[in-house]
């Protein structure tokens, strides 16, 4: 009887773990946050609380004009470059440090893929989670150390889903197992318009991570830490440190985009 019971209780475990990594649901919905109003990081008019870091040049310097206010968005803009020439770039909300927290924004792709950007980064962005502080990048330094929620954008034919997981400078878990390739697909649709899309973040600390779009969690993951590739010389010496905090930020990669209703509640743990 109690071998019988056993097994029992672990297809029921086995029914629920699957459910929760394979079946869309409103994770939002069930939320308990400090307060219920949101708090928009984005003014849409300027850049107040923002920093920018452009590789090759010291945090503060806005090269290009890289990024610049336009219609209420934060336009990622490359009409004075005649070549991307590896300037990967993010501007960071820098006003706090975010730990337990639901962030929503909306995104849209636009114009054309920058000359001399890397094929990969074609309708490429992201969001960046739990960010070290941009004050201890290297001027060389191509992405902060982060957890990356991936923005795609479709090309036409083909599944090319977004709000998956990169990882640049850390590690995470994905079903309790470490992450083997450096970005983890989502199981979103494929968004082929260049449309805004609604993408959602669920942040509980380094414990667990939703990605969520159009209502459905189409991610999840734990353990974020410092760990994997690029991991920068002056953060050698934390690898394996958990991330259970940080700033957020957002990408310029080599393709137009816009991101607007940038906005977060802080959740109770």
């Amino acid at each position: 009887m109690k071998k019988l019971i056993n097994i029992a209780l672990f297809a029921i475990f086995s029914i629920i773990i699957i459910g929760f990594n394979y079946i869309d649901f409103d994770i939002t919905s069930n939320l308990k946050s400090e307060n219920d109003q949101w708090e928009y990081l984005f003014n849409g008019k300027d850049l107040e609380d923002w920093k920018i870091k452009i590789r090759g040049y010291k945090l503060g310097y806005n090269y290009n004009n890289t990024f610049k206010v336009k219609d209420g968005a934060i336009k990622v803009s490359y009409e004075n470059y005649d070549s991307f020439d590896n300037r990967f770039g993010h501007i960071f909300f820098t006003k706090k440090k975010y730990k337990n927290y639901h962030l929503s924004l909306e995104y849209k792709f636009s114009g054309v893929h920058l000359k001399g950007a890397p094929g990969w980064s074609i309708k490429n962005s992201g969001i960046m989670l739990h960010c070290q502080n941009p004050e201890t990048m290297l001027i060389e330094q191509d992405f902060p150390i982060s957890a990356e929620v991936q923005l795609l954008g479709g090309l036409g034919k083909d599944k090319r889903p977004t709000a998956n997981i990169c990882t640049p400078g850390t590690d995470v878990d994905i079903d309790y197992t470490i992450a083997k390739a450096h970005c983890i697909n989502s199981t979103s649709k494929t968004y082929h318009h260049d449309d805004w899309v609604k993408v959602e973040v669920i942040v509980f600390s380094n414990k667990i991570i939703h990605h969520v779009i159009d209502n459905d969690t189409v991610l999840s993951y734990t353990n974020i830490r410092i760990g994997g590739n690029k991991v920068p010389n002056n953060f050698l010496d934390k690898i394996g440190m958990p991330l259970k905090d940080g700033y957020i930020s957002l990408q310029s990669e080599g393709h137009p985009v816009e991101f607007r209703n940038i906005k977060i509640k802080t959740l109770l743990d």
